[in-house]
């Protein structure tokens, strides 16, 4: 496959690319007038991306594509019904969704097959799908939008096209074969709960319905909750020719002659679904006319529905040359929402491709006649001022990019949507689920999406929606707990709980990982951080004074699970308990408390407050010194994805990361690296998307990557600027003002910004206001091979953030030591990972050494400040099964800042004896390194020159037993420089050595 190049990063870095100043006779750079023209449905078809080829209009409620086959009539070959590398059909399903990760995903209603032979058994009972199959050639496949063809390798041809809501199909088959068109009414991606079909020879129609759901129904987490039905499909075809017969079948049973039939398929896999299902087949006389054309119908509330649907649709004279040339008419006048010009071939399939992905969702789901499906499963009308009913919502993927850019581009859409997403909330009992599988709640995913999106459309000038209705609704989410709050159905990956456990979010700060019936209490953290900034900067602008004081305190709860000792390299987010302990053990490469992700990537999670997280990594500096390690590997090669540690471009948590060097005072660093992540991740051909495009989210990226402009928050309208891949793009906004971006020197080679003039005045801020956005302007960005190091660094010129700065610039700092004689007793509260203490009456509950032993607690001091070989030290909580040793995890270990001549441990080591490097850092930036050796905690003397601090003269196990051996916890003193101010110290990960106490002695 040919790799799409955008960015020469390799000379761009070394400096040695040179700029050549265009002539001045040059002719400018083409324009592209027909954006279908470089529309490859297949991208992202192969590799993970999920998508499907088939024929769509935008935002389209039938969408009319291949389900391939591996050989497995319950499953399919991709998620969602194709996979490039797998070209083998059983049908043309009616619905889709683009890119949805579940496996089945979603949709893949009524696959209809032309089938070349005689129907002789059930196809139903072709679990494997040998025979109502067929294999294609990709060079026999053509796919373009709003029509798809194939030649099968049968000699069937499957021509394709469709408008919103009905399409038009033409089939030929092999002249004088026996031909026939299989609906598989109940074969569903995912399964179906009831199916029938209904055939009318003497009317040439064939009718029938599907009631189905189940999206996500079966990921491992989450089990069974999402095996569920919530909405069923109507549909109706009819014929331009006679049926020389048809019959039905149910599970194994063949009905020659049958015009009727019904049952579902269940929503199971494999064995358990296998041979089950209902569907019917005509069939046609090939003698002397191969050909058949089907015009079809859909609807979600009724047949009735459907066949106005088509009706109005599809006119009598239609075939599928004339319903695809208006679909492309109608993308066309889509696509040119942005109009660029210049740029390679490659470069324009790779952008304009991005660009139909984002308008492939959400989809239509009212009829002509206003009537549309409920999250109640009852049929209603759309209210007076609403165009469209709109489905299918993958709210915590979009809501990084997607849903910025259509109401950037479709604002009467957006507000259509915000509309649509509120008339489910209110007939789902107020509840704003964050994914909406056409009317469903399915519960996927984490956070409260709703929130950033709706305010994002409110920011972005989108008023035609019920504006204060949706906030308040919110907002009672936000703040007024909900019974399914304390539910674990569907945990981890489907809670129920769309703000999980509220009532201890609201006394804690944070959701505790214990309790917090959600899929990981850090993600959720940042998520609902990021909704209640949305919400509060969205009382802002209606005026609510009062929800906007309560809900931007909430915006800094982020803080409350950063943990700035959860590394060396200056804190991560760390998963919390309800005691206010950390959990342990902790690594940044664990997803421990976090939804599809590490704690590596989520640290970053906080778009709106990146000033206040930079502060609590150690300041400006430090906090891009630690994005650089994030987006390179050791040998100093891009991460491009397989690394917890680092930066995944294939998922959404940390997809906006490469803009954050806008805020740290280096946006020629966000410029390299958006270029860089655009040309390797991304591309043509099949495999061209990084990861799962989850409705459109991953194209939106690469879309605002090549205009040169990112949003800074999810909820908000300013835009980060990078560099332009194209000479010059015109952003329309339907019914709206016009942004122009120009950046004539614009090539692969020219990553870096050197100024940008905004309305014709020179601007060094690294950012667009939103009055850019809403109202139009002109951009013209001045680019260049070699890094401009002073645009947009000045602190004026950095993205504004809109919370309050925190007093405390690191938060989650250890308690003031207490002074006693000549030490100060280190509080290491929260930074304990292992209970290595038991007491008498629950010996099971210690476990030092990995292998069931521990410490007697009443041979060990009393919790609190105590006196141990002459130094001062606070010891921790004994009993219970709160941690009181600390290992040595490669873990900053926060002092309270002093000159101290000697740090002295109370420390032992289990498995032997144990080696370390311990390194002080002080507050002018230096460190110093020293040695530390521990005796094994059985060692009858010391090794290394420790002295014994604490001994006991037996040692518990977890299974009741006492072995009478003495164990010891060593003193040992670590020298200090007295003369500089230490903060805190790191050592090598050595888990085996373990600290009970600490102290700084002056």
């Amino acid at each position: 496959m040919k790799r799409l190049v955008i960015a020469g990063l390799a000379a761009a870095v070394t400096g040695t690319a040179t700029v050549t100043a265009p002539a001045a006779t040059a002719a400018p750079p083409a324009r592209v007038t027909d954006p279908v023209g470089y529309v490859d449905p297949l991208i992202g078809s192969s590799g993970g991306g999920n998508t499907y080829p088939g024929a769509v209009r935008p935002f389209g409620m039938i969408s009319w594509s291949p389900t391939n086959t591996a050989g497995d009539q319950t499953n399919a070959a991709g998620a969602n019904g194709y996979a490039y590398d797998t070209p083998r059909v059983r049908g043309f399903g009616l619905t889709h969704v683009n890119g949805a990760g579940c496996h089945p995903g979603a949709a893949g209603d009524i696959p209809i097959m032309p089938f070349v032979g005689a129907v002789t058994s059930s196809p139903s009972a072709d679990a494997k799908d040998e025979v109502y199959a067929s294999g294609f050639s990709h060079a026999h496949e053509k796919a373009a939008p709003g029509r798809y063809t194939v030649t099968l390798d049968s000699g069937a041809t499957a021509d394709l096209s469709v408008t919103t809501r009905a399409g038009v199909g033409e089939f030929t088959f092999p002249k004088g074969s026996d031909a026939n068109l299989l609906f598989r009414v109940s074969n569903s991606l995912n399964g179906s709960e009831d199916a029938e079909i209904h055939i009318d020879p003497a009317h040439r129609r064939v009718t029938g319905s599907v009631l189905t759901g189940a999206f996500c129904g079966r990921r491992a987490n989450g089990g069974t909750n999402n095996r569920k039905s919530y909405y069923r499909l109507h549909f109706v075809a009819t014929f331009d020719r006679a049926f020389t017969s048809n019959g039905t079948w149910v599970d194994g049973d063949l009905r020659p002659g049958s015009t009727f039939a019904e049952g579902g398929e269940g929503y199971a896999t494999g064995a358990d679904r296998a041979g089950r299902g209902s569907g019917g087949y005509v069939g046609f006389d090939t003698s002397t006319d191969a050909g058949v054309r089907m015009k079809v119908g859909i609807s979600y509330t009724s047949l009735g529905a459907a066949e106005k649907n088509l009706a109005h649709e599809v006119g009598e004279h239609d075939d599928v040359d004339s319903v695809a040339a208006d679909a492309r008419r109608d993308w066309n006048r889509q696509l040119r929402s942005i109009e660029v010009s210049g740029g390679a071939d490659d470069t324009r399939t790779a952008f304009y491709t991005a660009l139909y992905h984002v308008f492939l969702e959400p989809n239509v789901t009212s009829d002509v006649g206003g009537t549309y499906p409920g999250a109640d499963l009852k049929t209603h009308r759309l209210p007076h001022g609403q165009r469209a009913q709109y489905g299918n919502f993958s709210g915590w993927d979009e809501y990084r990019a997607r849903t910025q850019l259509l109401a950037l581009l479709k604002p009467r859409v957006a507000g259509d949507f915000a509309q649509s997403l509120y008339n489910l909330a209110r007939q789902n009992g107020g509840v704003w689920d964050r994914w909406v599988h056409v009317n469903g709640p399915t519960h996927v995913m984490t956070g409260d999406p709703s929130a950033p999106v709706l305010a994002g459309f409110y920011s972005l000038g989108v008023r035609n929606f019920d504006v204060r209705g949706a906030f308040d609704s919110l907002v009672r989410q936000a703040t007024v707990p909900h019974p399914d709050g304390l539910s674990d159905k569907g945990c981890p990956g489907q809670c129920e709980g769309q703000r999980p456990n509220l009532a201890e979010y609201l006394r804690l700060g944070y959701a505790p990982q214990d309790v917090c019936h959600c899929w990981g209490g850090a993600a959720e953290t940042l998520e609902d951080s990021a909704a209640d900034f949305a919400l509060a900067d969205w009382a802002e602008r209606l005026g609510r004074t009062a929800e906007h004081q309560s809900l931007i305190t909430r915006a800094s709860w982020w803080r409350n699970t950063f943990n700035p000792s959860a590394g060396a390299d200056g804190g991560y987010q760390q998963a919390r308990k309800a005691d206010g302990t950390w959990q342990w053990p902790f690594s940044p490469t664990s997803d421990t408390g976090f939804a599809q992700g590490s704690s590596a990537t989520y640290t970053w999670m906080v778009q709106h407050d990146v000033s206040g997280l930079a502060a609590a990594m150690g300041g400006r500096q430090r906090a891009a010194e630690r994005l650089d390690a994030f987006f390179h590997r050791a040998d100093g090669s891009w991460a491009t994805g397989g690394d917890a540690s680092r930066y995944d471009p294939t998922n959404e948590p940390g997809i906006h990361t490469p803009w954050l060097y806008n805020a740290l005072g280096r946006p020629w660093k966000t410029q390299e690296t958006v270029r860089a992540m655009a040309s390797r991740v991304y591309g043509t051909g099949p495999k061209g998307l990084p990861g799962n495009d989850d409705l459109g989210t991953m194209s939106a990226w690469y879309v605002f990557a090549s205009l040169g402009m990112y949003p800074q928050t999810p909820s908000r309208a300013e835009m980060l600027l990078s560099s332009p891949v194209f000479p010059k793009a015109r952003i329309r906004r339907d019914g709206g003002a016009t942004l122009t971006v120009t950046a004539p020197r614009a090539s692969a080679e020219n990553v870096y910004v050197r100024g940008v003039r905004v309305d014709g005045r020179p601007q060094t801020r690294s950012w667009l206001a939103e009055s850019v956005l809403d109202h139009g302007g002109d951009v013209v960005v001045d680019v260049g091979a070699t890094p401009g190091t002073s645009w947009g660094t000045r602190p004026d010129d950095l993205p504004v953030d809109h919370v309050p700065a925190a007093a405390t610039p690191v938060p989650n700092l250890p308690a003031r030591c207490t002074v006693s004689g000549s030490s100060c007793a280190q509080d290491l509260t929260g930074q304990y990972d292992t209970d290595g203490v038991s007491t008498a009456g629950a010996r099971q509950q210690g476990d030092l050494d990995g292998k069931g032993w521990s410490f007697p607690a009443d041979q060990l001091p009393a919790p609190g400040l105590a006196s141990v070989g002459g130094y001062a030290y606070r010891i921790p909580e004994t009993s219970g099964t709160a941690g009181n040793f600390l290992g040595l995890r490669g873990q900053r270990t926060y002092l309270t800042p002093g000159r101290y001549s000697a740090l002295d441990l109370l420390v032992t080591a289990v498995n032997g004896d144990q080696h370390a490097d311990v390194t002080i850092r002080y507050t002018d930036g230096t460190t110093s390194t020293v040695p530390l050796a521990v005796t094994d905690w059985a060692g009858t003397t010391p090794h290394f020159g420790e002295d014994t601090a604490l001994t006991t003269t037996t040692r518990y196990r977890v299974d009741g037993t006492a072995d009478g051996r003495a164990v010891r916890i060593w003193h040992v003193a670590l020298p200090v420089d007295p003369r500089r101010t230490a903060e805190s110290v790191t050592s090598t990960a050595l888990g085996d050595v373990k600290v009970f106490a600490l102290s700084g002695r002056a």
